[in-house]
């Protein structure tokens, strides 16, 4: 028998969220200040120091590597949905300086002055950006509290060491700017409607679908839809990297970025060309970085290998890749991806559509649009970052039950992924299958009483994407759209392959590790690569399969 949806809730943060959508609903701005209070009173695990007088460093740097460079400038944030919407507000933001953030892909523009334009694709763009705000403000002004009435920061030096890193390369100037003035951002939603966000799901797909038609066929060729990021594809199967070894293992040796030429020699003495491949992989970043020709050079590589690249489509920050089986090069895969008759592939007429996974909600609508273009749908695989209450920074999980706080369902769902599909391509880090998901709203959108709740549940995985593409997943299988607050089986999915992995990067209900204090780094280089190996073995011996029947 089905259990009922687990009824577990928090008082303080559903306030919270209550709190800032009901104040956004102004047409005027907003004061951050105005969400302090329910922010601290949420308790939220990933800022346990909110109320404390004391500044709380690590929910600081999380914070700030979420938000530009240009933050200790801003002064007021605007949220909207498309240009036309920051047009219709006076603001010619097709003009302003485009600016990134470390830890978010998300479009933002700076006017160089004291507004910064944030575009939201999805709710969870929401219910991301207030808490991070918020955050950021209320540990500022502790910081020039501190400045101000001590003149230092009297902090420890791992502290010191976290709050650098936060600052960056403006290091000098960020704490300068700490000193000057307190922080009072004002915060706008332009508008917020389901229709604006299916608008800029739409726009996304046009810019894929032009590549994924272009060869003119009397049918839209059959695709296998991937979530996961946009490295990983392309270097196990595009195969630059290990083309290119001496010149990618000369440059570490030379730059040492991020120290790990001394892991380089170790790794290559014990001739585990697994373990030195995943390096080169991860190195690619800092080895593209010396100068956009070896970029131009990469992409015309993959290429020819048969992966094309559509970069920002629609102006959204999920790129994709579309891969070409029959284009593949067998000598070219990763060995760890070279199936058993990988060379029939040639006769192949399907295709892969990877894309940069999405934040939250955006997930659903962005595989609903792509479904509604792509001829034949034969698999969705998602590979993802998640938080995890049992296991280690680095393990692998693979879950069957997966609670969405977004629709209230409770999705029941046959994985084609199993411990045995991973462990082998791992040499660290544990694979821990048969799990229960919990999709959250937002990283700040817990605290520990709240996963002590779903943890007595059994529920182990905290991630943001699974229950949002599954209600995506029962849309495609089923007539009507998903319900809400309900039991809900996926076993039957009508000959659609599904699998869904995460790798952990925080142990929140344990300590406050990764997340809050540094990206994982080389250190989560084996499980991605784990992940991304199981995924396109999957699709290659699906492919071959066909083919020689």
């Amino acid at each position: 028998m089905d259990r009922q949806p687990p009824r577990v809730s928090s008082d303080e943060i559903e306030l919270y969220v209550r709190t800032y959508y009901s104040l956004l609903r102004s047409s005027g701005e907003v004061r951050v200040r105005a969400f302090e209070e329910a922010h601290i009173f949420s308790k939220s695990s990933l800022h346990l120091g909110a109320a404390d007088a004391a500044p709380d460093v690590a929910a600081f740097a999380y914070s700030a590597a979420r938000l530009p460079a240009c933050m200790p400038q801003v002064q007021r944030v605007l949220l909207g949905q498309s240009h036309e919407q920051f047009e219709r507000a006076g603001l010619e933001v097709r003009s302003w300086q485009r600016v990134r953030s470390r830890g978010r892909r998300r479009p933002l523009r700076f006017d160089g002055k004291s507004t910064l334009a944030a575009f939201i694709t999805s709710t969870s763009d929401i219910d991301d950006l207030v808490p991070i705000l918020t955050a950021y403000q209320i540990e500022w002004n502790k910081l020039h509290r501190r400045l101000v009435d001590d003149r230092a920061l009297g902090l420890d030096e791992h502290d010191q060491r976290t709050l650098d890193a936060a600052l960056g390369e403006e290091r000098v100037t960020g704490i300068a700017e700490i000193g000057k003035r307190e922080s009072d951002l004002s915060l706008r939603l332009l508008a917020g409607s389901f229709v604006q966000y299916q608008r800029a799901s739409q726009r996304w797909w046009s810019d894929i679908e032009r590549a994924y038609v272009r060869d003119e066929r009397p049918r839209r060729r059959p695709v296998y839809f991937v979530s996961s990021n946009t490295h990983a594809v392309l270097n196990l199967f595009g195969g630059y990297a290990r083309h290119h070894r001496p010149q990618i293992i000369d440059f570490v040796r030379k730059r040492d970025p991020e120290g790990l030429a001394a892991t380089l020699d170790a790794t290559l003495a014990t001739d585990d060309s697994a373990q030195v491949d995943n390096l080169l992989y991860y190195v690619m970043r800092h080895y593209l970085h010396e100068g956009q020709d070896r970029v131009a050079e990469v992409r015309a590589h993959d290429r020819l290998a048969g992966v094309r690249a559509v970069e920002s489509p629609g102006g959204v920050d999920v790129d994709a890749q579309i891969v070409e089986l029959a284009a593949l090069s067998p000598a070219a895969l990763d060995p760890r991806v070279r199936v058993a008759g990988v060379e029939l592939l040639a006769k192949s007429n399907a295709l892969i559509l990877n894309i940069d996974y999405p934040l939250g909600v955006a997930a659903y609508h962005h595989l609903s649009r792509a479904v509604q273009g792509i001829g034949e749908l034969r698999g969705i695989y998602v590979m993802g970052k998640a938080a995890t209450l049992n296991a280690r920074v680095g393990d692998v999980l693979i879950s069957k039950t997966a609670h969405d706080e977004h629709s209230r369902n409770t999705y029941l769902f046959r994985n084609g992924f199993t411990a045995a599909d991973v462990q082998p391509f791992l040499r660290r880090a544990t694979v821990l299958d048969n799990q229960k998901a919990l999709t959250v709203r937002g990283p700040f959108l817990q605290n520990r009483d709240y996963m002590s709740g779903f943890y007595r549940e059994g529920y182990t995985v905290l991630e943001m994407e699974a229950g949002p593409y599954l209600s995506a997943v029962y849309e495609i299988i089923n007539p009507g759209r998903h319900p809400e607050d309900e039991i809900v089986q996926l076993a039957n999915l009508g000959g659609l392959d599904l699998g869904i992995l995460h790798y952990a990067s925080d142990t929140p209900y344990s300590r406050r590790q990764s997340l809050l204090s540094k990206s994982l780094s080389y250190f989560g280089v084996e499980a991605t690569y784990g992940c991304a190996i199981a995924i396109a073995r999957r699709i290659l011996i699906d492919a071959v399969a066909r083919v020689g029947a």
